[in-house]
């Protein structure tokens, strides 16, 4: 038997051992790795005939990846209110096939947060299950929304049982509510009137409103006036997958909102399609993103929660790093000095 240092550990080995034989004994494809005895690399053509002895030192390399990865750059969190979140895409829980896909794409999107609306209870469903029985109420903070409400007076009737259900689950979404005062059944756009009436009405009760409203810059201002701790201007109605149809009101809605208040949290509500739609928002200088139809409704839901996912973090970090100036005309990326003379001078 020889004793031998391979790789810095004590090796007790049969005799004789060639270094092509002590590869084969461990393993070793004798094409992806390089050996050194004593200090003297083995070049693979003599690994058969190098003979181990007593006392060697042998050290077998690879290749890996070179230096330690580096993170993403750090970013602040998402404040609203009281409440503080890593995760800037908020997803609501309505329209999946089935609640088991509905709890994957949850969990897909990464969010902190996920929209509920406030309706009669029925208990279960046909098939003798609860929505509560497939949400995490301690990895969600839970958001009740006032869908389908179209009056302030209704509105602030939903967000009061909301509040009083959620203290009973013992979830901090209590404290909470995305008011909806919708003003017509077929566009779905809010009422204004209604909206900043219910707004007013809420925060006079305690709630911390995050309100839906239209892209207008002038009631986003009042609406933030009221009290409410985020403005979410719709990019397009709720539903149909258009995007952000008016991007200019949307960075005039931040500039007005942000003015004094750089932290302030405006988040594009509704209309959202697909993933660039996300990043869209998101490179406008957005602070987060709701959707719900864009993932329930996609061919492949899970997929779109994946893909959401990283739509919201790609264009957060590329509003953060700033975009290169548009410009008319091409400006060459490799120099201009140092080439070679032209054919024919």
């Amino acid at each position: 038997m020889l004793t031998c240092t391979v790789n810095g550990e004590a090796r007790t080995l049969p005799e004789p051992l060639t270094v092509a034989q002590l590869l084969e004994r461990l393993g070793y494809d004798r094409r992806r790795v390089a050996v050194e005895v004593n200090g003297m690399v083995v070049p693979a053509v003599r690994h058969a005939e190098q003979a181990l002895a007593s006392a060697d030192h042998v050290e077998i390399v690879t290749l890996v990846g070179g230096g330690a990865p580096e993170g993403e750059p750090d970013d602040k969190p998402l404040v609203i209110g009281k409440f503080t979140f890593r995760s800037r895409l908020i997803t609501g829980t309505g329209k999946y096939a089935s609640y088991e896909l509905m709890r994957d794409c949850l969990a897909a999107s990464d969010c902190e947060v996920t929209t509920v609306a406030v309706r009669r209870e029925r208990l279960v469903d046909k098939q003798g299950r609860n929505i509560l029985d497939y949400l995490d109420l301690k990895r969600y903070t839970i958001l009740p929304n006032t869908a389908g409400c179209f009056s302030a007076e209704d509105a602030v009737r939903h967000a009061r049982l909301a509040r009083e259900l959620l203290a009973n689950l013992g979830n901090p979404g209590a404290d909470w509510v995305k008011l909806e005062c919708l003003g017509d059944v077929k566009t779905l756009l809010p009422d204004p009137l209604a909206t900043l009436t219910a707004t007013e009405q809420l925060v006079k009760e305690g709630f911390q409103v995050l309100v839906y409203t239209s892209d207008d810059p002038i009631m986003a201002r009042h609406l933030k006036a009221a009290g409410a701790v985020s403005v979410m201007p719709a990019g397009s109605p709720i539903g149909s997958g258009q995007g952000v149809l008016n991007a200019n009101n949307i960075r005039i809605i931040l500039d007005y909102l942000k003015d004094g208040d750089p932290d302030y949290p405006v988040i594009v509500d509704a209309g959202v399609g697909t993933a660039s739609d996300v990043a869209v928002a998101m490179e406008l200088g957005c602070d987060g993103v709701l959707l719900n139809t864009g993932i329930a409704h996609a061919r492949d839901a899970l997929r779109m929660a994946h893909a959401m996912r990283h739509a919201c973090a790609a264009g957060r970090l590329a509003y953060l790093a700033g975009r290169i100036p548009r410009k008319l005309y091409a400006q060459a990326s490799s120099p201009m000095e140092g080439r070679i003379a032209p054919s024919g001078l």
